[in-house]
Parts: C-alpha cells; structure tokens; sequence
C-alpha cells in the first residue's frame, strides 16, 4: 500500500512535492487555502487576508534558465526575465504536463499537523483541516510537506520608525510614490585582508 503524503501549498514548491511524491510511487494530497495554484506568484489587485503578494509590474529578477524546474523547461518564447504572469502561466503548464491538479484540494487550509498518539511505532501524523464552509476535517498520513512559504506575515520590526511604512504585500503601484525624493544608500560589506 502506497504511503500517505500530506503537501500544505500549492506554490511552485507544493508542485514539485507533489510530482515527486508521485515519482517515487507515494500518494499525495495536496491542501492549498485559496482557489488556485501558484501562491506568492499569483498577483491579486487587492490582497487578499492572510495571504503573501507581489506588486502589479513585478519582474522576475532571476534568469528563466535558473527558474525552471530540471525537468520541465521554460518555454522557448518566455523572455529571459519574465513578467511574474508568465511564471504563473509556467506553473500550470508544469501542473497541467504531470497532472498534479487533481491532487490538490482547493480552499482548504491546515489548522493543525501533530504526531498520531502510535507515532512511534506507526510514524503518522494527524492533519486537520477547514474548508471555506468552516467544516472541519481529520486525516491521517505517513508524511507531511509544509510549502506553505514564509512571506505570508510581513516582519515590519520599526517600533519606533517615524516615517510611514508600508509592507510589499501592500505595494500595488508605483504612482502612489511618485511624489517623494528617495535615497537608497548600499551597505557594503568589506573583507579585511589577513
């Protein structure tokens, strides 16, 4: 009997978990909270609670070459650096080839992973979820994936930073900072010779 494999997201890291589960003859599913594949790349004019964004005119800053996944190339019409639309794009075509969309369960989070009471003979884990109609769910697995990512909470450490602060999650467009005169000063690290 195949072995239970619990996967929490469905960003381009829950993708490759899933498939590789499936490589290696395991059962996956896959529970992502919103409705669709992609998670940090997956642009919404308003964000949404909860849950990481990018800003509207995000490029990606690394080549598609060293973001493509070894398996599945880029398209050969994808520019170097591509629109974060068209890494999305390149996320359901990677689902759609290995057919990972059927095992992902859409609008359903993870409130709780813990070990099974036999986990030490057993090795299983509990896996509780919710679905958009708050019903609640109890699995049981053999192994657990967190792909949750670590973007989703902003990190705005500036007690006591007078100036107004905005976390990216909220950054939509450049307009709205056209009025202000910003300066970016690098920090530099300099080795000291031995």
């Amino acid at each position: 009997m195949s072995q239970r494999v619990a996967v929490i997201g469905a960003g381009p890291s829950g993708l490759t978990s899933i498939k590789s589960c499936l490589d290696e003859g395991l059962k996956p599913t896959c529970f992502e909270s919103s409705d669709d594949i992609g998670g940090l790349w997956r642009f919404k004019e308003t964000p949404e609670p909860g849950r990481s964004s990018i800003y509207r005119s995000l490029v990606v800053n690394t080549s598609k070459e060293m973001m493509c996944f070894s398996d599945f190339p880029m398209p050969a019409d994808y520019p170097n650096y591509m629109l974060h639309s068209q890494l999305l794009q390149y996320f359901r075509l990677y689902a759609q080839h290995f057919d990972l969309l059927r095992h992902i369960t859409f609008q359903t989070s993870v409130l709780t992973v813990r070990q099974r009471p036999d986990f030490s003979r057993s090795g299983q884990w509990e896996v509780v979820t919710e679905n958009r109609e708050g019903q609640e769910q109890r699995h049981v697995f053999d192994g657990v994936l967190v792909c949750s990512g670590h973007y989703t909470q902003p990190v705005s450490p500036l007690d006591q930073f007078p100036g107004q602060f905005k976390a990216s999650k909220h950054y939509t467009l450049s307009i709205d900072y056209t009025i202000y005169t910003v300066l970016i000063h690098p920090v530099v690290s300099l080795a000291m010779p031995d």
